[in-house]
């Protein structure tokens, strides 16, 4: 039997029965609430955002499957964030953890030229790079050298979510490094006081103070 498509742009993770999707569904003979729930399942995680779908259905047997398309990857950055906008410029309008890198990177993988999940990864931080957002503080020239040496690679595998132990080594040598400035900084300054108890060479010895000395004694 035949197959026939439905093609509707819908609000990520809201579709509803109503017009323009339900009543085509109606004429295909499905049943639009397991179609509308399947595709509210399938973008919920582009809540916010307009997502292309298609629908396939097999007039024969009413069987049907969704295809479900993906917003920009600079929407969906966007989004992540909680920004209007990127930039154009050298400035950083955000930073991102590496855990909300892959999550972007696992969307729109389907949709990217990459052919695995790394490379997806590196595609989505190109994107960063034109909006001007970090990724775990780093600019997207150095992370992505760091993701080609393989530095990143049990990360983006899943087999563990912690900072490679370079990117923690500098995060710590930079916190030493601030806190030996603090320490000198926060300092008393010592006052010079001779074994003997007597004042530093150079201070004035009055009459006086003779005086008192020869007293002492």
């Amino acid at each position: 039997m035949s197959k026939k498509e439905v093609d509707s742009l819908i609000d990520g993770g809201n579709a509803s029965a109503g017009p323009p999707l339900g009543p085509s569904l109606g004429m295909l003979g499905v049943n639009a609430g397991q179609v509308i729930a399947a595709i509210n399942e399938k973008t919920k995680d582009f809540e916010g955002m307009k997502v292309p779908v298609k629908i396939i259905v097999d007039e024969g047997t009413k069987e049907f499957d969704i295809k479900v398309g993906s917003p920009p990857t600079s929407a969906l950055i966007k989004k992540e964030l909680g920004i209007e906008k990127g930039t154009g410029d050298a400035s950083t309008v955000g930073n991102m953890t590496f855990q909300q890198l892959i999550k972007i990177s696992k969307n729109k993988q389907d949709s990217l030229l990459a052919n695995d999940l790394k490379a997806a990864v590196k595609e989505v931080v190109g994107v960063c790079q034109t909006m001007g957002i970090t990724v775990e503080g780093r600019k997207s020239k150095e992370l992505t050298q760091e993701i080609s040496e393989g530095l990143w690679d049990d990360v983006i595998s899943g087999k563990t979510e912690a900072l490679p132990d370079r990117v923690h080594e500098e995060e710590f040598k930079v916190d030493e490094d601030l806190k030996l400035v603090v320490e000198e900084e926060e300092a008393p300054a010592k006052e010079e006081v001779s074994e003997e108890g007597e004042k530093p060479e150079g201070e004035e010895v009055t009459d006086e103070s003779k005086a008192k000395e020869e007293e002492k004694k």
